[in-house]
Parts: C-alpha cells; structure tokens; sequence
C-alpha cells in the first residue's frame, strides 16, 4: 500500500498545499480507506480497515510513537483475547501459540482480520457484543470458532464437551489438509467443485496452494479502485492473465465490475442514490457505460485464448440486461478477430429474489448460475448485511433464502451449472443443505477450501436432498440447523 504512487502523491499534495504532513497523510488515507468502505461487496470493503491500519502505523512515526506492533500478551499459557475489534496488523501479528482464541464485541466473519485468523488457525468469535469486554482477566472461556457459541466461566461437564469437540476438529483439520489436492465426492459419488474467491494474483497462488479446483470468482473491481482513472484494456489483461497462470490451467470465473452508486469513482459520474443497494450497480452499471465493459470483455476474451476462463455478469434481474451484455461480449470477440475462444463459459451472478424465482427463463442463455448467497439474503430478508442492528436476520440457512436456491436448482435440471460464491458455502452445514439442493460448485475464500473439501467428503448426497427438502418447510435457520 505504501507504494501507492496514487496514496502518497495525495498526500504530498496536502502537504504542498500547506497542510501538516500528519493531517495531510491521516486525510489521504481515510479518503483511500473511505472508498473501499462504500462497496456492496462486504469483503473489499472489509479492506478499508486494512488501508487504516497501515496509516496508523504511519502516523505513529509521524508523531514519534512506535511503528511495530508491541508484543503485549503476559507470559504465561495460551489465553483467549478479548477486544472491541482487530485490525489485520494485529491479527498478522498474533502468534497462535500464545493466543487459544479470538472473541470481538464487534468484527464482521468478511473482515481481513477474521479471514488471517482463520488463515492462521485461530478460532474466533466475532459480534459477541459489548458485554463481553466487561469479563474480568482470569476468567475461563469456552468457545466454538466454528458455530460462533461462547461460554463465560463454563462448568467442567460444559468444559468437556468443548474440549473433546475440539480435539475431533483437529483431527478434521489435519485429514482435510492432507486431502486439499484430492477431489471432493460425496460418501455416494457426487463429485463437487470447490473452488476459491479472490481478489488479486497473490490470492490465487494462495487459492491452488490450498487445493482450490478453480477460482469460482475473481472480483475485478481490484483493479478500478483508487484511481484517477479506469485500467486499459493491456493492463487489465496482464490482471487477468497472472490469476490464470497462478491457477496453472485450472479454469478462472471473472466477475465483471461490480461497483455501483454506493462507491463514487472519479472516472464514473455516477448521481448520489438514496439506497444505493437497490440502485445503479452491477450490470446495471456496466450497461450504462458501454466503453467501460466493452474494455472489460475484451481484456477477458484475449486471457481466454490460452486459459480456461468463465465470465460471470453482476446483480442480473431481466433477460434484457443478459442479453445487452451478451451481445457486448460478441463485439469484444468480433474485435479481437480470433473467434470465440475454446472453453469461454458464461454465465450470471443470482443475487436478485426475481432472478432466482425465474431462473428458467435465463437457462437457454447461459453456461451456468452462481448464486452470491450474501447479497440474495439481503434483499430477500430486507436486511442491509452490513447493517448490526440487523445482522441477526440476515441468515442464509432461512427457509425463504433455501426456498430461492431450490428455485435456482430446479430451472437449472442437468442441463446448467449451479455454483454457490457467498459465505454460506464455508458452512459445513450449509454446504450439506446446498449439495442437497443441487449445487454442484462451492467456492470460498482460500483458507477455507481444504475445509470444505472435507465437509463435502462427509455428506451423503442422498440423505442431503431429503434434509434439504426438509428445510424449505421449517418455520426458521433456527429450525433448519436443528
């Protein structure tokens, strides 16, 4: 980040223009952090936090203060840290073998820092509320990483049962690590695809190291934000084409931009929107900036000459709009002049209840659907996800939400692909309802392929099916779960 010629130049710009250099850089990094902030996509704008950390490290030397992160833990056996929240400097900085475990009174499961705990096998709990910072030093914790329960000062029966569900987790973990190469087929030969979601070349040598099949989705925004102006079409090849070589062959679903009202660009005149979330976003957008996208397709389509490439379109509700991106998608191919590329899949993102209730209308027209399960929960729940005070309601094992990925899954038949990308798919529970389902695709971030890898191996597709028709008629997630 420090290398950001743009950063540093606005910076030096404050500064030029008779500003402190302390004010001038704590100015320029909110505004770069203050971007990332406003993107519907709750894990690039989970990255704000990372361009505020940084800054404060800066901004400590610019005061005198220390830059490193203080070591601060007491010696003494492993312990549980309690805190309000955790930038990624301090979850980098974490040693595994001093902290048990991780509980936030705030924190988001998208944020960096919950994703380098989870990289670093550290379980957490986040949202826990503020009442947790009120539990005295000393005091016995027992906590699941995994389902997000916490015991404050558990009994020693209730201590037992924590520690004896620990101990078959450990075994779980080092089986699916030795296993993250080998394909993921239920206990009765259902083969699913389990594939990584990332955001830059570097996340994709991380995605094949922990035996990603695929990247399942490549948010290409990375390469739009912070900028005075978009990407060519030379420099986001050279993007896409380092995602591809990273994946060594394997195949690479591109997400076309994804950006909307909510996250003003320079180079984008975009009007202000009351709700933004329901407003000029995704293929929306793209349509409405016809250069911007064809630009896009064509960076895509020359990378799919020589890699297995999926193009997936954004936040999808009518044929129209599948159909206007099609045909851009022709002219890229017709301007590259080397026909359609072996391989090109396309396909679009479900995140719209509409969609999803009319999936059968788009099938003659794709390859296949993913359905980003964080955005579909919110707009079917009337829940904003990243809004706390209704972040209970926002669940993705909801009968409702279930009912629209069944809907998904029937249109689809045999005959079309059904991938899940949200964060629904890192639940072992939830992977079980979705194979059940019909899902046949699961991608996640990196860390937690091997994971879900091993869940996969543990389902019978069969008795799946029968429990994810049951699901669709519970009264509540609540129900589901049990």
């Amino acid at each position: 980040m420090l290398d950001d010629p743009e950063l540093v130049e606005d910076a030096g710009a404050g500064i030029g223009n008779g500003a402190a250099a302390e004010r001038a850089w704590s100015d320029a990094a909110e505004r770069a952090a203050a971007a990332f902030d406003a993107l519907p996509d709750p894990y690039l704008a989970a990255r704000a936090a990372d361009v505020r950390a940084v800054g404060d490290q800066v901004l400590r030397v610019l005061v005198g203060g220390a830059a490193d992160i203080p070591d601060d833990h007491a010696d003494g056996p492993p312990a549980v840290l309690v805190a309000a929240d955790l930038t990624p400097a301090r979850a980098a900085a974490l040693d595994p073998a001093r902290v048990a475990a991780v509980v936030l009174a705030g924190g988001s499961p998208t944020a960096h820092s919950a994703i380098l705990l989870r990289a670093r096998g550290v379980p957490a709990v986040l949202g826990a509320g503020a009442q947790v910072l009120e539990v005295p030093d000393g005091t016995l914790i027992a906590l699941d990483g995994t389902t997000g329960e916490l015991v404050v000062d558990p009994a020693p029966d209730t201590v037992a049962v924590f520690r004896e569900r620990a101990a078959a987790q450990a075994v779980r973990d080092r089986e699916a690590r030795e296993r993250s190469a080998a394909p993921a087929v239920t206990r009765d030969g259902v083969t699913v695809l389990v594939g990584a979601n990332v955001g830059s070349p570097a996340e994709a040598t991380a995605a094949v190291a922990g035996g990603a099949d695929l990247v399942g989705l490549v948010r290409t925004e990375f390469l739009f934000l912070g900028r005075a102006a978009a990407p060519d079409v030379d420099e986001q090849e050279a993007a896409y084409r380092a995602v591809a070589i990273a994946l060594g062959g394997k195949r690479i679903t591109l997400r076309t931009l994804d950006v909307g009202g909510d996250k003003p660009l320079p180079y984008l005149p975009l009007p202000a929107e009351a709700n933004p979330f329901l407003g000029l976003r995704g293929i929306r957008l793209a349509t409405a900036f016809p250069d911007l996208l064809a630009d896009q397709l064509l960076a895509a389509v020359r990378v799919a000459h020589d890699a297995p490439v999926s193009l997936m379109f954004p936040m999808v509700t009518t044929l129209d709009e599948l159909v206007v991106a099609r045909r851009a998608l022709d002219a890229a191919i017709a301007r590259e002049g080397r026909g359609t590329p072996p391989g090109l899949e396309v396909g679009i993102m479900v995140e719209v209840p509409a969609a999803a209730l009319k999936a059968a209308a788009f099938v003659p027209h794709v390859d296949f659907f993913s359905i980003g399960t964080n955005d579909l929960t919110q707009y079917a729940l009337a829940a904003e996800r990243g809004n706390p005070a209704v972040a209970a309601l926002a669940d993705p094992l909801d009968p409702g939400v279930l009912r629209l990925v069944d809907a998904v899954c029937r249109a689809a038949g045999e005959r079309v692909l059904v991938a899940v990308c949200g964060e629904a798919a890192a639940d072992p529970l939830a992977a079980e309802l979705l194979v059940g389902l019909g899902v046949r695709e699961l991608s996640v971030a990196p860390p937690a392929v091997a994971g879900v890898k091993q869940a996969v191996r543990d389902v019978d597709a069969a008795r799946a099916a029968a429990r994810a028709t049951a699901a669709l008629t519970a009264s509540g997630p609540a129900d589901v779960r049990h």
